[in-house]
């Protein structure tokens, strides 16, 4: 296993995410963490999906995020004005409030995966990841992603957000955010932002906690189904989520339950006669952000189309009844502080006489 300590004294690591300073149990390493950073208290170590460390002595001063999802975080965190550079962009007016208008100002380094060239040329000294194993989205199965060689080579330090970023690998089912929470305190102590992140994070769970005290009681057999169209994955043959997605959480925590859940993998090709099979209840119509909320009306309504035209959907309950969600793919299936206002919103949908 690689370490790589930027600048001074290592850290030690402690339950599979951060610990600052030496001693301390695993139980708690994140919280402790992030008191500690608030503090100044470097240095501060965080692992990737095999456990390979990273160490900073200090807050990275020219940060690059791999997408939108990313630098909303940075933006969360207060720390925008680090971002130098990012790549899959938000389209104008897709983030709320002063948010959007700040991430405008953010240059962008593509309008998708960043080439690996422009990336080690950026003249960050952090690149944070939000995808690694999703090939799907750009990690390691599209582009010439750069090695750790030269990564370090560029003076670039490279994290993840490890909720997304190692879904692929996970040997469990995700049933909750607590894997994005620790990806918000992670973020936080590598910046010296933890008091945000903190407080990020307590917002996510009070409003988790809103939503379980409404419908945590649902039998599970009275749970609505739910199935997650990937409109943009293609509609030749369907790509799902699995209970190794965060979507599957986000499913879960609202009250329903993902038709393929039964699948251990974070996505995976099926046949349309699977999803008949499961006849479900309703359907998200999950497309990726257009760029404006215009676009993203179109594709929505594109996507509904398509499965009231097609010969194979246009029968299912769901279709029939026209129980669509309109709900983006990052919010539900990319770490972020949305992914709690997801879970509200599904939640909102499915049980309105519970959940206000």
């Amino acid at each position: 296993m690689r370490s790589r300590v930027w600048g001074g004294a290592a850290a030690v690591v402690a339950g599979g995410l951060l610990v600052s300073g030496c001693g301390g149990a695993a139980e708690g390493a994140a919280s402790d963490t992030a008191g500690k950073a608030a503090d100044g208290g470097y240095p501060v170590t965080v692992t990737d999906c095999a456990g390979a460390k990273t160490t900073f002595t200090a807050a990275p001063e020219k940060i690059v995020t791999s997408n939108a999802s990313s630098l909303e975080l940075l933006l969360r965190l207060g720390v925008g004005d680090k971002v130098v550079g990012t790549g899959f962009p938000p389209g104008k007016g897709t983030l709320s409030g002063s948010l959007d208008a700040r991430a405008q100002r953010v240059k962008v380094l593509s309008e998708s995966v960043i080439p690996k060239e422009k990336l080690l040329g950026s003249g960050a000294d952090l690149y944070i990841d939000t995808f690694a194993s999703m090939g799907s989205m750009g990690g390691g199965g599209m582009g010439d992603a750069p090695t750790a060689a030269e990564f370090e080579a560029a003076g670039i330090r490279h994290i993840y957000l490890k909720s997304t970023a190692c879904a692929a690998s996970s040997q469990t089912a995700v049933t909750d955010l607590t894997a994005v929470e620790d990806d918000i305190t992670s973020l936080g102590a590598v910046t010296g932002t933890a008091e945000k992140a903190k407080r990020l994070v307590a917002g996510m769970k009070a409003k988790i906690a809103a939503v379980q005290k409404a419908v945590g009681d649902t039998a599970e057999s009275e749970r609505p189904t739910y199935f997650f169209f990937d409109y943009d994955a293609g509609t030749k043959q369907p790509t799902v989520v699995c209970d190794r997605q965060l979507a599957n959480a986000v499913i879960t925590l609202a009250g329903a339950r993902n038709v393929f859940a039964d699948c251990d993998a974070d996505y995976q090709q099926v046949d349309w006669e699977d999803v008949i099979a499961t006849n479900p209840d309703w359907i998200q119509l999950a497309v990726r952000d257009r760029g404006s909320t215009a676009a993203n009306e179109k594709a929505f309504d594109e996507a509904q189309q398509w499965l009231a035209d097609n010969a194979a959907t246009k029968g299912l309950t769901a279709v029939k009844q026209k129980h669509f969600l309109r709900i983006g793919s990052e919010d539900t299936t990319i770490a972020g502080v949305e992914n709690a206002d997801t879970v509200t919103t599904i939640a909102r949908t499915l049980y309105p006489d519970l959940v206000n």
